[in-house]
C-alpha cells in the first residue's frame, strides 16, 4: 500500500499509520493549579471608619442643601408648623470639643420666656457675716461644713436626676441645683465633695465664679435666669420660642441665646474673669420644629 516504506530501514515503522499517532513530546504541559485570591474581610473598626466617612459626607451634601438665614427659617417653620399654634421653635448648636475642654455651660434669661422656668434652689456654703449676707439674698440652704454630710448621703442611693439632687437637712428634703461656696471653705468640702458634686458638674469653682466671697452680688446676677449645659458631646438643645411668637420675638430670643453661648464658649469675652478661657469652636447652629426639619442658620 505504501511501497516506499520498504526501501529504508531507518524509515520502517512497526505502526502502519505514524502520523496518526500522538507524540509524547507534542502534548502540551499540566498547567499549575491558580490559587485562589483571598477576599479580604474588612475589620469592625474598618467598616466603621467607612461608615463615618459616608455619614459625614451625607450631612456635608444635606447641610448645603438646607442653608437659609435666620429670618427665612423662622418663615419656613412657620409654614410647616400652620396647623400646629402650640409647636415649637428648637435651637441645636453643636460645639467642637478638644481634649480636656470643660463641657459649655452658662446662664441666660431670654427677652421672652419660651417656657416656664423650673424651679431652682441655691446651696451656700459659708458661715458667720456672708451666711447671713447669703440668706438676706435668697440663698435657700446656707450652713457651713455640717451640710457636707448631707450632701455626700446622696452617693449611697442607686439612683439620681443628673441636674436635680435631694439634699436632706435636719431630715427635711430639700432640692438643690446650684451650690455655692466662699473661698474660707472650698478647701474643707473639697476632698469630700468633689468627686460627688463634680462628675454632675455642680462642684463650685473658681473658673465659673461659683467659688466667691460675694455671694450675694452673684445670686442678685443670676436672680431670674436659667442654666443651660452642654452634652458630653458638646451639643446644645434649647427651645426658644413658641409658634405664636412673632418673628422678632424668635429672632431676639435666638440673638440672646447666641451671645450667651459664645461667652460661654470664650468666643467673646466675659470681662467679669480674671483669665481668657482658650475659646471652643461653633461648628454648627440649627433652628428646627417640633415636626418640622433642621434649617442651618447661615447668620448667626
Amino acid at each position: 500500500m505504501f511501497p516506499f516504506l520498504s526501501l529504508s530501514r531507518q524509515c520502517y515503522s512497526s505502526k502502519p499509520y505514524p502520523f496518526l499517532s500522538r507524540s509524547f513530546t507534542q502534548s502540551s504541559a499540566a498547567l499549575a493549579r491558580k490559587q485562589e485570591k483571598k477576599i479580604r474581610t474588612p475589620s469592625k473598626k474598618a467598616l466603621a471608619a467607612k461608615e463615618k466617612r459616608r455619614a459625614a459626607k451625607v450631612s456635608l451634601a444635606q447641610s448645603k442643601l438646607e442653608q437659609l438665614p435666620l429670618l427665612s427659617a423662622i418663615s419656613v417653620l412657620r409654614a410647616v408648623e400652620v396647623a400646629s399654634p402650640k409647636a415649637m421653635y428648637e435651637l441645636y448648636i453643636k460645639t467642637e470639643l478638644g481634649n480636656g475642654v470643660a463641657v459649655p455651660k452658662g446662664r441666660f434669661k431670654l427677652p421672652k420666656e419660651a417656657k416656664a422656668r423650673p424651679e431652682e434652689k441655691v446651696l451656700v456654703f459659708a458661715e458667720g457675716r456672708q451666711a447671713e449676707e447669703a440668706k438676706k439674698a435668697g440663698a435657700h440652704i446656707v450652713g457651713g461644713i455640717e451640710l457636707i454630710d448631707g450632701v455626700s448621703d446622696l452617693a449611697s442611693k442607686p439612683r439620681f436626676d443628673s441636674n436635680l439632687f435631694d439634699v436632706q437637712i435636719l431630715n427635711n428634703r430639700i432640692r438643690a441645683t446650684t451650690y455655692l461656696c466662699t473661698t474660707s471653705l472650698i478647701r474643707a468640702i473639697t476632698p469630700r465633695l468633689g468627686r460627688f458634686l463634680g462628675q454632675q458638674g455642680l462642684m463650685p469653682s473658681e473658673r465659673r465664679g461659683t467659688v466667691t466671697d460675694d455671694i450675694s452680688g452673684y445670686l442678685q446676677r443670676i436672680q431670674g435666669t436659667s442654666e443651660w449645659k452642654a452634652d458630653k458631646t458638646g451639643s446644645i438643645h434649647m427651645p426658644i420660642g413658641s409658634m405664636y411668637f412673632t418673628v422678632d420675638e424668635i429672632a431676639r430670643n435666638f440673638r440672646h441665646f447666641m451671645t450667651s453661648v459664645r461667652t460661654a464658649t470664650g468666643n467673646v469675652q466675659d470681662n467679669r474673669q480674671k483669665e481668657a478661657k482658650k475659646a471652643v469652636n461653633i461648628g454648627t447652629v440649627k433652628l428646627s420644629s417640633t415636626s418640622g426639619p433642621g434649617i442651618r442658620i447661615t447668620d448667626y
